[in-house]
């Protein structure tokens, strides 16, 4: 029996616990943390598996966009995780996002990595997609910078957590990436390939993200308006799937920028153990600052008008909404401290929002009594 500190498990051990089964295990990107108590409550409640995480733009050593270093990320999970009295979740590294491979770049994502490590996340998604070669004359050539990139960090990885296991997602197709005749969707000869080769080198991830018309936060219309998320491609999604499978590559699929998906239509059509793995993310921020405009109208206003001062120039011919929509992020960092030091009853209810909306995910996944399928791994 291990012993219990309420502390993260290996992304590895929650993907072995899942295997075979028709279940989506959520990954909640928590941009402001306060919500991760009602998140952890919902999992407890519905006996399902999560991941806790925030990519690389978000937590990096200067503390990314939201002020959290890796460090301080895997303190206030854990202390969320604790306070509910949780055990079945992962610390995650999402997006781990190289743009350009060069030595620099990846000595610094190394960097990066041993502060993950030591701050015992669990879990990591390296992302070379952007190192995609539109010359390559074939598919190899194509994913080469991507699979090397990819290998050598995992295999980075690997070391430094000294026989420990872990959770590897790696991705094939830049997300949201787009040319003139609309996004750009991974094809099944690519992730074939991308995963064959990795696993050539000795990296063998359990879940690989691909692109396959989602994209990350929100929609809009010509208007500026928020719409529904209607874009992600099940056919294409089911034949990426497929191909893995007739290849004998026991990877299971990542989906991306959930965050708009309408959840009825994640429950009855989303090809569930196909996809094992699905990130909602800016869904979370959206709970905070909604639940704000009541609580902390001040404060609300007054990251209001920094975001629209800050980034209205950037953006000619867009409503403010929009404008803020789309940057209100970036505000996280600035007003960290208001932010963690609302009143007890806005920290309350942003918590319960998050707890009801948790539910809803949980059963639109069908992940609930993973958490007991996993645990009987561990024990």
């Amino acid at each position: 029996m291990r012993q219990n500190d309420y502390g993260p498990i290996p992304g590895s051990t929650i993907f072995r616990g899942i295997s075979g089964q028709k279940t989506i295990i959520m990954a909640a990107n928590t941009r402001i943390a306060t919500v991760a108590k009602g998140i952890f409550k919902a999992a407890k409640d519905t006996d399902s598996a999560v991941f806790m995480e925030l990519a690389r733009s978000e937590c990096d050593l200067k503390g990314g966009y939201t002020g959290l270093t890796p460090k301080d990320f895997s303190a206030k999970m854990r202390e969320a995780a604790k306070a509910v009295q949780f055990d079945t979740w992962a610390l995650h590294a999402d997006h781990i996002t190289i743009k350009t491979g060069d030595s620099s770049e990846i000595d610094g994502t190394k960097q990066l990595i041993d502060a993950q490590i030591s701050a015992g996340y669990t879990s990591f998604a390296i992302d070379a997609s952007h190192l995609f070669n539109f010359e390559g004359k074939n598919v190899r050539e194509e994913l080469d910078k991507n699979i090397r990139v990819t290998s050598d960090l995992a295999l980075y990885i690997k070391n430094r957590m000294k026989g420990k296991d872990f959770g590897l997602e790696v991705e094939v197709g830049e997300i949201g990436r787009k040319d003139n005749q609309g996004m750009i969707l991974t094809k099944p000869a690519e992730a074939v390939e991308f995963i064959t080769a990795l696993n050539t080198n000795g990296v063998y991830p359990q879940v690989l993200a691909i692109a396959n018309g989602s994209t990350h936060g929100h929609v809009y219309d010509e208007k500026g308006n928020v719409v529904e998320q209607l874009s992600i491609d099940i056919p294409q999604t089911k034949s990426v799937a497929k191909a893995l499978r007739e290849n004998n590559l026991h990877v299971g699929i990542a989906q991306h920028g959930i965050t708009g998906t309408p959840r009825d239509l994640i429950n009855q059509h989303f090809p569930k153990g196909d996809i094992i793995k699905g990130n909602v993310g800016t869904f979370w921020q959206d709970v905070v600052f909604n639940t704000m405009k009541v609580y902390e109208p001040a404060l609300y206003k007054n990251i209001q008008e920094w975001t629209l001062e800050k980034y209205r120039p950037a953006n000619p011919g867009k409503k403010d909404s929009q404008i803020f929509d789309g940057n209100c992020k970036f505000a996280i960092k600035e007003f960290f401290k208001e932010i963690y030091s609302v009143e007890e009853d806005t920290e309350q209810a942003i918590q319960a929002m998050a707890y009801a909306e948790s539910l809803v995910f949980f059963k639109a996944f069908s992940s609930y009594g993973s958490a007991t399928r996993i645990r009987k791994i561990l024990d």
